[in-house]
């Protein structure tokens, strides 16, 4: 299989590659633009692997896009590019829709044009044997929660952040290209991922290297806000048995069942990296801050026989212990004071 990651050089992407290379004998080309979250240091260990083949540039560049196509016959497009961060969306919405929006269209145009049998004839709705286009989606476009229920493939889409509300849009986008041309198309939603080389912006990695360097750690409001917790490796996991076993057309819910507050998960690291409390500094809550999300994600689990091998607590001790070990990639890269 010819697969065709985009954002391969960002947290999660990194990852999933790294992870898929160790498992199968595909070949995998990394389309990444290389923005501030964008890092090739994060598959230094891989690069040399004659399956694996790495490209700059952007997703929007159709006539790039349309090369790797015929270079490389791209059977599988997974699409984690993304702007991701939301106090970025706030202060500069425009280079989110440029990017999830008119990126993910675009990528959407060219496997189209090369997966149809019938590339002439624009009614033509049959597709290559095997060739499948994953949109890498977000919990965040179902909005918000109170304090019971769960985000199900069935609760409506109400984003309240214009990062949120481009990723909602190129769901929509690819469920439209499904339904009017026919393209293979599947969409995952996750929680908030964390792991190894996330950049330090959101809130697990800026904890660690804040509480390392013994400076005030920033949370927005009374830092009560809930999210569900997803170790990145468990991450992959799931888009793995979605690419061989999804059905197409469906979208599926990847969670971790580990609910937390935002002040727990500083206070469970400043446990364990034996810092004290008087670090945490609690700061003016950010706009349209979504107070909880939670995925029930029974439908993948009993779709495709996924759940997380991970606990919180396990996943965390992993995740410290990288970027103790790690202290070099954390100084080579601009670290951000956000959160996410």
């Amino acid at each position: 299989m010819n697969i065709l990651v985009t954002g391969g050089a960002g947290f999660i992407g990194a990852n999933f590659i790294r992870y898929m290379l160790s498992t199968y004998n595909y070949t995998i080309v990394n389309l990444d633009q290389l923005t501030y979250a964008g890092n090739l240091n994060n598959l230094n260990d891989i690069a040399h692997k004659p399956n694996y083949h790495f490209v700059h540039g952007n997703i929007n560049d159709k006539e790039l896009v349309n090369q790797i196509f015929h270079d490389y016959d791209i059977q599988t497009v997974i699409n984690f590019a993304a702007e991701s961060h939301v106090d970025r969306s706030i202060e500069n919405p425009s280079i989110f829709f440029e990017t999830n929006v008119l990126g993910t269209e675009n990528l959407l145009e060219v496997s189209k044009s090369h997966w149809k049998v019938n590339s002439l004839n624009p009614n033509c709705r049959e597709y290559k044997t095997g060739v499948k286009f994953i949109q890498i989606s977000t919990d965040e476009v179902y909005g918000t929660l109170g304090e019971e229920g769960f985000f199900t493939e069935e609760t409506n889409l109400a984003p309240n952040s214009p990062y949120s509300a481009s990723k909602a849009s190129a769901d929509m986008i690819v469920r439209a290209y499904n339904a009017t041309f026919g393209i293979p198309v599947l969409i995952t939603r996750c929680s908030n991922n964390y792991g190894p080389y996330q950049y330090p912006e959101k809130l697990i990695p800026l904890i660690i290297e804040r509480a390392l360097k013994n400076e005030p750690i920033p949370i927005y409001g009374d830092g009560n806000q809930v999210r569900d917790w997803l170790y990145v490796e468990d991450h992959c996991l799931a888009i793995d048995r979605v690419l061989h076993k999804g059905e197409i057309g469906e979208v599926y819910n990847i969670g971790g069942n580990n609910e937390k507050k935002n002040i727990e998960i500083v206070k469970i690291i400043l446990a364990l990296l034996q810092k004290n409390e008087s670090l945490i500094e609690f700061v003016e809550d950010r706009l349209g801050h979504d107070q909880r999300y939670a995925i029930d994600n029974s439908k993948i689990s009993r779709e495709l026989e996924w759940t997380p091998a991970f606990t919180f607590e396990q996943g965390i001790e992993k995740t410290i212990e990288w970027y103790l070990a790690n202290k070099a990639w954390m100084e080579s890269i601009k670290i951000g004071d956000k959160i996410s």
